[in-house]
């Protein structure tokens, strides 16, 4: 009999059952958020771990003299304040979960020192074949956020695909080739890529009218990377992680939910979302290395389009769909097109379709977004 080389647990008939058990059911107790509030520091750590510098976010004395007179959250910060929306699930202990993509809507700036409270509940389980891992389950979420007043700031809803670690090592194909690959960049290449960097617009003050915007018109082009270990860590410090404790508080974690205990070369339990900055770790759960996160992703869509519409748009609608993993070593570019404009109870409305490749021309991530803009009198 050939010995099974099953590492992992796996995906189970009752597992599946009992977690359907909790569709529609509100959330009562979750893990503590990364942040309760949008404070000064808060906002910018989450801004610079995307690559952020936008002064309305990070500057206090431009965000005081701006039409809002304040620091503002950039939006993608409600990451940060929802480990449910940032890809903390419930159901199938210790089976793999990939964060792979939100449907964000926003009503309200977050504003500095707003505190944030949220509900959520399991939203739907989804079936799926895939080339990562053969079956596998989308498991979505809905989430609501809201002020210190009780204003709802915002809702989305966010999913992870569940899938099996030994079945994507041993049988998946989306990374046959992929698996540990190492292309060194010459100086030139390099170069080229920084030029996207020194070129990188924040439009600011400088008001983006609708009347001026034109169907099928380009937003700038935004580069993110080359990706780095450091920079995967970089945005865990801005945005918090789901299992990263220390210590007592890990043993704490392990003790109360096992599956984020994975033994790692010392058989020491370690969480599982290591797969960020430990390589060999990554390569057993059937990544092609180790890789960014998800939300990081969603907010570098994000962070184009508040480039771009300044500090007088909104951004009222963002939807990101991640296609496959970027490990260390990728450059990705974003593109955005403006699809159409419309005007809905008085206010003025662009659409933007937004795409992401790697520096190969491998599909990264798909977006599409509807951002407010002021209109002209």
């Amino acid at each position: 009999m050939k010995e099974s080389t099953d590492k992992f647990p796996k995906i189970t008939e009752e597992g599946l059952a009992e977690l359907r058990q909790r569709i529609g059911v509100k959330i009562e107790k979750t893990v503590e958020p990364w942040n309760y509030e949008a404070t000064r520091d808060a906002i910018r750590h989450y801004a610079h771990g995307i690559g952020d510098d936008n002064p309305l976010w990070c500057d206090p004395a431009y965000a005081d003299r701006s039409v809002h007179g304040s620091i503002l959250a950039l939006p993608s910060f409600l990451f940060t304040t929802s480990r449910i929306i940032s890809g903390y699930c419930g159901g199938l202990s210790g089976v793999h979960a990939m964060w792979a993509g939100a449907d964000w809507t926003w009503y309200k700036h977050v504003r500095r020192n707003d505190a944030i409270s949220t509900q959520a509940h399991l939203k739907d389980l989804i079936e799926h074949k895939t080339r990562f891992a053969g079956r596998a389950f989308q498991q979505i979420y809905h989430v609501e956020f809201f002020n210190q007043s009780g204003d709802r700031v915002a809702e989305a809803d966010s999913w992870v695909f569940r899938t099996d670690r030994d079945e994507a090592r041993e049988r998946g194909t989306k990374y046959t080739d992929a698996r540990g690959r190492v292309e060194r960049f010459t100086d030139e290449q390099l170069a080229g890529f920084y030029e996207l960097y020194e070129n990188e617009e924040i439009r600011g003050s400088n008001k983006r009218y609708w009347d001026d915007v034109k169907e099928g018109e380009a937003l700038p082009r935004m580069m993110k990377g080359p990706m780095t270990v450091t920079g995967f860590i970089c945005y865990a410090q801005g945005w918090g992680g789901l299992y990263i404790r220390a210590n007592k508080l890990a043993w704490q974690m392990q003790q109360k939910h096992p599956g984020t205990g994975i033994k790692n070369r010392f058989g020491v339990p370690d969480c599982p979302e290591r797969v960020h900055w430990d390589e060999d770790f990554a390569l057993q759960v059937g990544a092609p290395g180790a890789y960014d996160y998800g939300p990081e992703r969603c907010s570098w869509l994000t962070h184009q389009l508040t480039n771009w519409m300044g500090d007088d748009g909104f951004l009222h609608k963002s939807k990101c769909q991640i296609r496959r993993h970027n490990p260390d070593g990728d450059v990705i570019v974003i593109d955005g097109t403006v699809t159409r404009k419309f005007v809905e109870n008085g206010k003025h409305f662009v659409e933007i379709a937004q795409n992401a490749q790697t520096h190969r021309g491998e599909a990264s991530a798909h977006g599409s977004a509807i951002v407010e803009l002021p209109k002209r009198g």
